[in-house]
């Protein structure tokens, strides 16, 4: 079963969407398109009748919602639905799964208190953004935050990390124990900047590796044409 990106074009290039029950990860620079991919990814669950947990280490949903109000594919509506719950690790809820910096909690109980609410409520998709603020929240324990993304991989919803990433190249473990792998690039050409997006690996799919050029419209991301990378 395929579980569809909700981003136009994007489909065409993984074989028909996403093997469900899998986790992801979407890498890239800053301001590369990352969370408006995974935004789009959460407001197609909720069209579908799905249940998607969105989990922001830095945002609340007042400020995600005004990031993305300006587009027309609805997370906005999503957030505010019974389909979508959102939570903030700093929120009295986040704090309860996460915990404080410094907090001297038994790091290993997040997994558990995660993946148990997954389970728990039957969540279809998962949006976790970003690992990069994870790692800060988990004192950078890499051995919490493995068993967290192995864990995750157990679970029966399909996921997707956004992970701080500007060397396509520089891999760290989210990237080795993911089914999949999404590169978010913008790079400057001769007309100004230009972004695209890349499947890096997909388990199990036919994939087109290429570069493909991403545009931002009314309506969020929309992939097109393989564009022409030559650095």
């Amino acid at each position: 079963m395929r579980v569809s990106s909700g981003v136009p074009g994007f489909d065409d290039v993984v074989d028909g969407g996403f093997p469900e029950e899998r986790l992801y990860v979407v890498s890239g620079p800053p301001g590369s398109g990352k969370t408006t991919f995974c935004s789009q990814f959460a407001a197609q669950g909720a069209r579908n009748g799905e249940d998607v947990l969105y989990i922001s280490m830095h945002e609340t949903k007042a400020g995600i919602r005004e990031d993305m109000s300006g587009y027309e594919f609805g997370f906005d509506r999503a957030l505010d639905s019974d389909r979508v719950t959102f939570l903030d690790s700093f929120s009295s809820d986040g704090r309860r799964f996460f915990g404080l910096p410094g907090d001297r909690r038994d790091r290993s109980g997040v997994t558990n208190r995660l993946t148990g609410f997954i389970n728990s409520r039957d969540i279809d998709r998962v949006v976790f953004d970003s690992t990069m603020l994870l790692r800060f929240l988990l004192d950078d324990d890499e051995d919490t935050m493995i068993q967290l993304l192995s864990s995750l991989k157990r679970t029966d919803a399909t996921t997707l990390l956004i992970s701080e990433m500007t060397d396509p190249s520089a891999y760290s473990e989210e990237h080795y124990l993911a089914h999949g792998v999404v590169f978010m690039h913008n790079y400057l050409e001769d007309e100004g900047m230009r972004r695209g997006v890349q499947v890096l690996k997909m388990r199990g799919t036919d994939v087109d590796t290429d570069i493909q050029d991403v545009e931002f419209t009314d309506g969020g991301l929309r992939v097109g044409p393989a564009a022409r990378v030559t650095h």
